[in-house]
């Protein structure tokens, strides 16, 4: 009888973890995506050790024999690594947990499957491995036909085979993740699920169980659940904190301190492990506070430690970012944790590791539907049905199709802006304990990779035809392909590497990263529910500085204009302080560190300089026509869903939504204030492969620009000779109507001294409107300007009354540029009251063409003679 298998649990067993003598705590790399190299494990093992953490657990999601080939042994070669590091662990002093995931399709009542499962530990155990954990997340609750003749239940049939395996072990350190892991997924509720009952009393009191608390990312672990967890299953559980883990979003990494746990909490759990972000060398301070963290002590003042009233601050952005209130070392304080984690930081950026290959992102990409209402106060926020990359599971989440139709209109804009393309969304497998010094994702790509200077075209492209897109990006046939479909990072662990003692912080210059340095970064890329200080307070500058952009009209001696006037300067020295990070972060010494932070500072960067660049056209009083004029409403125009909207700030911090329903984090934050409603198709680009420390700045067109705008605009005619390009001089005509609303492009290289003009985008709002300047000009014009004109204005429609006319040069591989400078000429066309736009095109021109259609432009009409193609897109 199967039940034979199962214990009886004493009720007496409550608390096996006496104060911090037993207290388990360390990692787990149980995340979806490309697995932690072996070399990047050891580092891990040493620093665990120095910060006094005891527990790994071997779990990542995507190695093939951890969980979709949970039956194959292991070969000799990979026999020989995982030993390798379950050595390399006992001679750090950690406890290497070696975990299986073969619920996907284990058949419990099976004996043979069952002496599968036992044979794969025994083989690990032979390595040296002395402690496991079964994971039984991300599975099909239903049992099979076969499991239900034999099993009461699902409990049940997890408990039996469980207990047999840990006596077939002699009983060895034992770690079980339920199906039902966090207060969210027990049905219908913790104290009453019938599955988690079961775990509590039939599983053997020594196995221990993993418990996320009462969400999969949960924002605060109060005393009091983990009490009522602790009553059911009969023990102290291990929380499997997902707190810095970001395998579900490409856009979020997360650098802040552990927080939302209470000290108080350690003698009342067996332990906790951090699962944190899929990028190896960005955990540094996620591990480095838990380790703080771990070592408080509990019997310290309540009144005064910060955890135990662990709700996230709705005045986060009125604090100081730099401001540690002095408390006895005793005591944990996330901000003074932070601070030390960064200390200890920085001489990592100047260890020397090498890196090679394209940059990628190590996540699995998802995709989500409309988020849900959370926003609503008539109607319960629920969450969308979406199949969605979680921490620990790969999971359904449903609701109702009409409650879906309902909210779906209300928030899409949380959905616009936060999808990064960086390749392709197949599934991967891989094998991470193949190699030393890289992670084999995928075969050798055998055919040659152009250089970027072979991508360049014959002539400059306007807005650079190449912009990707979801359907742009390359597939892949390949079922072992990388996460990105992209070649890997292959790290050279060969090469000199220097240790944390040799690197002395006395010796920095001033283009190496300093504490301020870092501080912002992780200010940036904080928490799931929070932002960092400086990351809000750019948030609040350009709202602040969009609003009143209406003041700027006034005497310039005027108060309230002078404040405008030094915000803009704060917004603008906030965007050049991350422009030095992004340059600093680019010339580190570890490569490793760098090729995993490239792509969010890139991003980043890129964002708050477009805003910025805004703002200062905004702030420009000797336009006419342009911000000011066409600004003079009290009430602006921004996203429809913003940070400041009302209740979005409380809903995203309140921890009541699992973060994934907020996508994109400070970044897409950010991109929502543009006041661009329509255009979420601009904010989808592939982030670089190739790590570049150019700066490209958009700024507002001067005259001295006009020569080198012509000149760029003179590439852009039909590459056939039969066919010349009949609006070649199309900028030029334009230019001569005196446009107000004009932007730049500037590219500043490394050792520049000073930027040179990399492309335009140019507009007359409401061209019809300009008719008797249009005539004015056209009396000094020879016919064929003449005739440009007319069939400019003959484009002009009623949803689509301004014209526009852009180039990027093709020597700008960066593919976010164009975009980004188009984002700025609509943001300013919707300040002047204009929301739609129309573009000439030489219909032969099909480079041209291809190039507009990718900027979500679309054919609208021809002329009769069919020679010119109109564009058009709305925003």
């Amino acid at each position: 009888d199967s039940t034979n298998k199962m214990a009886d649990v004493s009720l007496g067993i409550h608390n096996m973890n006496t104060k911090n003598g037993n207290f388990i705590c360390g990692v787990v790399e149980g995340f979806y995506g490309r697995p932690w190299t072996s070399e990047q494990r050891k580092d891990l093992f040493q620093k665990m050790k120095k910060w006094g953490m005891n527990s790994y657990i071997y779990a990542p999601k995507d190695d093939s024999k951890h969980r979709a080939n949970w039956r194959d042994l292991y070969t000799v070669e990979e026999a020989e690594h995982l030993t390798s590091l379950i050595t390399s662990a006992i001679e750090n002093g950690i406890t290497f947990y070696y975990a299986l995931s073969p619920g996907l399709d284990i058949t419990y009542s099976n004996s043979k499957e069952v002496l599968t499962l036992k044979r794969k530990l025994e083989q690990v155990s032979q390595f040296g491995c002395v402690a496991f954990a079964l994971l039984f997340d991300d599975i099909d609750p239903e049992m099979s036909e076969a499991d239900k003749e034999v099993f009461h239940s699902f409990a049940h049939a997890q408990v039996s085979i469980t207990n047999e395996v840990y006596h077939h072990l002699n009983e060895p350190k034992f770690i079980v993740c339920p199906t039902q892991y966090c207060a969210a997924r027990a049905v219908p509720n913790v104290p009453n699920s019938e599955y988690l009952t079961t775990l509590g009393s039939k599983l053997v009191p020594e196995i221990d169980i993993m418990w996320t608390g009462a969400k999969v990312i949960s924002r605060v672990l109060s005393l009091e659940s983990i009490e009522e967890v602790t009553e059911v299953l009969k023990r102290p559980p291990v929380i499997w904190d997902n707190l810095h883990a970001n395998d579900y979003d490409q856009k979020r990494v997360f650098l802040g301190p552990y927080q939302g746990r209470s000290p108080d909490l350690i003698p009342k759990l067996r332990g906790v492990v951090t699962n944190p972000n899929c990028e190896f060398w960005a955990n540094f301070v996620a591990i480095h506070t838990l380790a703080q963290w771990s070592q408080c002590n509990v019997d310290g003042d309540r009144e005064r430690n910060e955890s135990v009233c662990a709700d996230i601050k709705l005045e986060t952005e009125s604090d100081d970012c730099n401001e540690v209130p002095s408390l006895p070392l005793n005591m944990y304080h996330a901000r003074r944790a932070l601070r030390n984690a960064i200390v200890d930081w920085l001489p990592e950026f100047q260890r020397s590791r090498q890196a090679s290959g394209f940059v990628t992102k190590p996540q699995v990409l998802s995709s989500l539907a409309v988020p849900p209402a959370v926003l609503t106060t008539s109607a319960p926020p629920i969450v969308p049905p979406v199949v969605v990359n979680t921490c620990i599971a790969l999971t359904t989440a449903t609701t109702t199709a009409a409650a879906v139709s309902t909210i779906a209109p209300q928030l899409s804009a949380l959905a616009d802006v936060c999808t990064t393309v960086n390749g392709n969304s197949g599934p991967i497998v891989m094998n991470s304990l193949l190699s030393e010094t890289k992670v084999c994702t995928e075969p050798m790509d055998c055919n040659v990779t152009p250089s970027p200077e072979a991508h360049k075209p014959s002539s400059p492209t306007p807005l650079e035809a190449d912009q990707a897109t979801a359907n742009d990006a390359p597939a892949t046939s390949n079922e072992e392909g990388d996460a990105n479909g992209a070649n890997k990072m292959l790290v050279d662990s060969s090469s000199p590497e220097s240790s944390l003692n040799d690197v002395d912080v006395s010796d920095w210059t001033p283009q190496q990263l300093t504490m301020e340095d870092l501080t912002l970064l992780c200010d940036l890329f904080y928490l799931p529910f929070e932002h960092g200080t400086q990351g809000v307070q750019i948030l609040q500058e350009f709202y602040w500085l969009h609003t009143n952009a209406h003041l700027v009209a006034s005497d310039e001696n005027k108060p309230e204009v002078i404040e405008w006037k030094e915000r803009e300067k704060k917004l603008e020295g906030m965007s050049n302080s991350v422009n030095r990070l992004f340059q600093k972060l680019n010339a580190i010494n570890n490569k490793e560190l760098m090729y995993e932070l490239y792509p969010y500072v890139w991003e980043m960067r890129a964002v708050i300089s477009t805003l910025n660049s805004y703002i200062k056209w905004l702030g420009n009083p000797t336009r006419t026509g342009g911000g000011t004029s066409g600004h003079s409403s009290d009430s602006p125009a921004i996203g429809n869903y913003t940070w400041f909207s009302k209740g979005w700030k409380e809903s995203f911090m309140s921890g009541e939504q699992e973060p994934w329903v907020f996508r994109g984090g400070l970044t897409a934050d950010l991109q929502r204030l543009i006041p661009v409603d329509g255009g979420s198709d601009l904010f989808v680009y592939k982030v670089p492969q190739v790590v570049s420390s150019t700066i490209y700045t958009i700024r507002e067109y001067i005259d001295i620009d006009k020569d080198q705008i012509t000149d760029l605009s003179q590439f852009t005619r039909s590459s056939s000779e039969s066919s010349p390009d009949h609006l070649e001089r199309l900028v030029e005509c334009i230019l001569r109507l005196n446009p107000k609303l004009c932007f730049v492009v500037e590219e500043k290289n490394e050792g520049d001294d000073k930027p040179h003009l990399a492309g335009y985008a140019i507009a007359i709002a409401n061209i019809l409107n300009h008719s008797s300047a249009v005539e004015e000009v056209e009396n000094d014009l020879e016919p064929w300007a003449r005739d440009i004109l007319k069939c400019c204005i003959a484009g002009a429609k009623p949803h689509h009354p301004s014209i526009i006319v852009s180039a990027i040069h093709p020597s700008v591989t960066d593919q976010s540029v164009s975009k980004r400078l188009i984002i700025c000429l609509l943001a300013a066309l919707r300040s002047n009251g204009s929301c739609g736009v129309f573009t000439p095109v030489c219909a032969s021109n099909t480079q041209q063409l291809d190039s507009y259609v990718k900027l979500g432009f679309v054919e609208m009409s021809r002329d009769e003679a069919g020679q010119t193609a109109y564009l058009g897109r709305v925003f």
